[in-house]
């Protein structure tokens, strides 16, 4: 098996204790639930991937991604439903 030479970890370890790989990332092509997203927002904030690899590889714009961070990291994951967005965006 040979694995392609990068400057980013394979792995890192996140505030909880879980650990976090390459191969946890979801697909390019994924249907958007929070868990997926909470993933990326981990991997990049982690150094796992690097922002701009993430945007291109999923195909999201700068400010959808910052709005996923931003939730994220005021909410937790619950603010990453789609279901229940409007709760915790501020008026």
């Amino acid at each position: 098996m040979f694995l392609k030479k990068t400057d980013a970890p394979r792995t890192v370890i996140l505030p909880d204790g879980r650990v976090l790989t390459l191969a946890d990332l979801p697909p390019e092509k994924t249907r958007w639930v929070a868990s997926r997203k909470e993933t990326v927002v981990n991997a990049v904030a982690h150094g796992l991937i690097r922002r701009e690899d993430a945007l291109r590889r999923y195909g999201l714009s700068e400010e959808e991604f910052d709005s996923w961070t931003k939730a994220f990291g005021q909410h937790g994951r619950a603010a990453l439903k789609v279901t229940l967005i409007q709760r915790f965006r501020q008026p």
